[in-house]
């Protein structure tokens, strides 16, 4: 019988002089959130090691059968313990939760056998969730930090959107990841230097928006191939074997919804469950009160960008979640649940009709909401390719990315033929 991993608790001591790493997903998001964090008194580090040795550490003290992602962010944190870098004892670990019915929601307790069983047992682990997981004295969210973060989540969305959209057009190779980073330190500094007001941050989607413009670029179609999947390895270059560089470097445009919407998905499934089975009424109203805000503010960004310029901006969440309609029911919210669906046909809707689903070997929820719903998807949308990505340590790269090739060759063919028709 395996002994209980005694729980270290991140006190507010350790608040003064611990450094908090935290894994990579979204290096622009996850760099403006760090640079907010250390303005409340913080002082978090986003992890940036990779290579395949992180999946091989991580095998050594995860079970492999156990989701793909788990054993990558823990392969990267004790990667990042054995490499020197650190006071092994002014360190702590975060990771984040949300909460739900998937095995991501054992990550904590994965990660804390890991640090146990590698000899690391004395070093806290911080949950960031919103759903009261565990009580951590050393880490608090307050409403100023939870509003700051949202900000940096949807300016994240919006320097992502506009680099991918110009990324595979530029005449000047590399301006448009250039101009990404310029305004990732900028929107950070300006994040954590105290209280910005709305109007203040409107005025700088104009801005960015306004300098992605500036930048040259042909008028040559590609093939737009969208990203879909588990939310760490359709984010996350480390989980999926930089699959944006990788589309990019075969001459296709990224589409990748945001992950406001990941965060909008969250909230709006405790309205569905007081809809659903009538329990948690009263957590449901608040929830009501917290989507509206958030789509408020979605829909506002959005209405910059058309009034502002040529770029096709995101898609509203409140008309995402309709999307569903007539494949898959709202009840179904296990992992990614029917937001995977929803962003498939979201896609679609765009006119993207390529698509990659990345997601771990053997994670159920998406077997069900993503390949499950392929074929239905592209039975009512004629012209639809959809393929999914299995991630896993058995998983080799070269089989992966061949299968993405010939999505885009056939792609390219189909291109050709419609082209000679007219």
């Amino acid at each position: 019988m395996s002994q209980r991993v005694k729980r270290v608790v991140f006190t507010k001591e350790m608040k003064e002089e611990y450094t908090i790493l935290v894994p990579t997903m979204l290096p622009m998001h996850f760099e403006i959130i760090s640079r907010v964090l250390n303005r409340y008194g913080y002082k978090t580090e986003i992890l940036k090691n990779t290579g395949d040795h992180i999946k091989q550490l991580g095998l050594q003290y995860v079970h492999n059968d156990t989701c793909y992602p788990a054993l990558i962010v823990i392969g990267q944190f004790l990667d990042a313990l054995k490499s020197g870098k650190y006071d092994l004892h002014k360190v702590a670990l975060m990771i984040t939760q949300t909460g739900g019915g998937c095995r991501a929601s054992n990550y904590l307790s994965l990660l804390r056998k890991a640090l146990a069983k590698a000899g690391y047992d004395y070093i806290p682990v911080i949950s960031l969730n919103f759903v009261g997981i565990e009580d951590c004295p050393g880490f608090k969210l307050t409403l100023p930090l939870i509003q700051k973060m949202l900000y940096a989540v949807i300016f994240g969305d919006l320097l992502m959107l506009l680099r991918n959209q110009c990324r595979s057009y530029e005449v000047n190779a590399g301006e448009s990841q250039a101009k990404a980073e310029y305004w990732t330190e900028r929107i950070a500094d300006m994040l954590s230097a105290g209280w910005v007001s709305y109007s203040k941050v409107k005025r700088k989607y104009v801005e960015i928006i306004r300098d992605f413009e500036s930048v040259e670029r042909t008028d040559k179609p590609k093939i737009k191939v969208g990203i879909v999947g588990e939310i760490f390895v359709k984010f996350s270059p480390l989980g999926n074997n930089d699959l944006e560089n990788f589309l990019v470097s075969e001459n296709a445009e990224v589409v990748m919804p945001g992950l406001l919407d990941f965060l909008l998905y969250c909230v709006y499934n405790t309205i569905v469950d007081s809809r659903l089975y009538g329990i948690h009424k009263v957590k449901a109203w608040g929830a009501y009160i917290i989507d509206k805000y958030i789509v408020g503010k979605q829909k506002k960004l959005i209405s910059i960008i058309r009034k502002s310029s040529s770029f096709r901006p995101m898609t509203p969440f409140d008309h995402t979640r309709t999307l569903t309609k007539g494949y898959i029911g709202l009840g179904a919210k296990m992992g990614e649940g029917w937001l995977l669906t929803a962003e498939m046909l979201e896609l679609v809707e765009q006119g993207v009709n390529n698509i990659v689903c990345a997601q771990p070997f053997g994670c159920l929820p998406n077997h069900i909401m993503g390949k499950g719903m392929m074929k239905p998807i592209k039975e009512r949308h004629e012209g639809v390719s959809i393929v999914a990505i299995d991630y896993d340590p058995g998983a080799t790269r070269i089989n992966q990315e061949n299968r993405i090739k010939l999505m885009l060759a056939n792609a390219k063919a189909a291109s050709l033929d419609l082209a000679n028709t007219l």
